[in-house]
């Protein structure tokens, strides 16, 4: 069955990158209507966005939805990791401002508080895509692949000079609450090079490092009061792909595999897959499939404590 929030989760905060604050509330939603943004801060012309890997404008740094008219949300992968990994698939996000709020880097606010507000079965069949052959792209040195499967799971491999970072991999099926369990508390993370070139071409103007940020300075560490996963880096990876898998427009059965992939990567890899034809079918989701999706079961409880 589809699902939506039992009642609307209101988050404040600023931008990763503007740096601007916004407001901006999860409503619940009707069968069918999906996830959509709206800009409330837009009071003449069309502020609607749709959550769509065809609305995406590649960008390196997050990823940024734009309509027809121009009017865009960006850094959106965090809200939609939590919502593809509660298990909610109708909503409308109002918000006031151009950028989604970091919070504390990670997607584990918006997580609990969805889990607190409850989740709403709704009496209609949940379609499902599912990935009935491998599709590959690479840009450069990165790459990802989706391969047939009968549930989502995410590898991921990262290598960074860096030595705080170094060489991480990990594989995890995302069934039922896993990636609540093990990634939605997994924070963004950059190095201190990085911080230093983006503020000096106007970026990165919210982040501050140990609170929404980690930042890696060779192996120097500035987490707050420690890292919250020894690989929380590859981790973090693993949650902005699922979260850039969300805009698939359902759940996707298949299994992903990225290597130094970031957000333009995942998004050419979605395209990629809706254009090959017979790489991707849509099935009607039974009692055995929906068992196997990331938000069947869920529980507030499952939420790991922050440190």
């Amino acid at each position: 069955m589809q699902a939506t929030l039992k009642s609307a989760a209101t988050f404040t905060g600023v931008g990763l990158h503007s740096g601007q604050p916004a407001r901006l509330v999860v409503h619940p939603a009707s069968a069918d209507y999906g996830i959509w943004f709206r800009r409330t801060d837009i009071l003449a012309g069309d502020g609607m966005v749709p959550a769509r890997w065809d609305r995406v404008e590649l960008s390196p740094l997050c990823t940024k939805l734009v309509n027809d008219a121009g009017v865009s949300v960006c850094t959106v992968e965090h809200l939609m990791a939590a919502l593809a990994g509660c298990g909610i698939h109708n909503a409308l996000i109002e918000i006031d401002g151009p950028e989604v709020p970091i919070l504390d880097g990670s997607s584990a606010d918006f997580v609990e508080t969805f889990l607190s507000r409850g989740v709403a079965e709704q009496d209609v069949p949940l379609r499902v895509l599912k990935v009935m052959k491998p599709v590959t792209v690479e840009i450069e040195s990165a790459w990802a692949r989706l391969t047939p499967s009968d549930q989502l799971s995410i590898a991921f491999e990262i290598d960074f000079q860096e030595r705080g970072i170094g060489k991480q991999s990990r594989t995890l099926a995302l069934a039922n609450g896993a990636f609540v369990r093990e990634l939605s508390t997994s924070r963004t993370f950059c190095r201190q090079a990085d911080v230093d070139a983006m503020r000096a071409n106007g970026l990165a103007l919210g982040g501050i490092p140990g609170v929404n940020a980690v930042v890696f300075d060779g192996p120097r560490v500035q987490s707050g009061t420690g890292l919250r996963h020894s690989d929380e880096p590859v981790r973090h990876k693993m949650l902005d792909a699922m979260g850039d898998l969300a805009l698939a427009g359902a759940p996707i059965l298949g299994a992903y595999m990225g290597v130094r992939a970031g957000h333009a990567v995942t998004n050419r890899l979605l395209r990629a897959l809706f254009e090959t034809p017979g790489a991707v079918a849509w099935v009607e989701s039974d009692t055995n499939i929906s068992a196997r999706l990331p938000g069947a079961g869920v529980r507030r409880d499952e939420v790991p404590a922050l440190v």
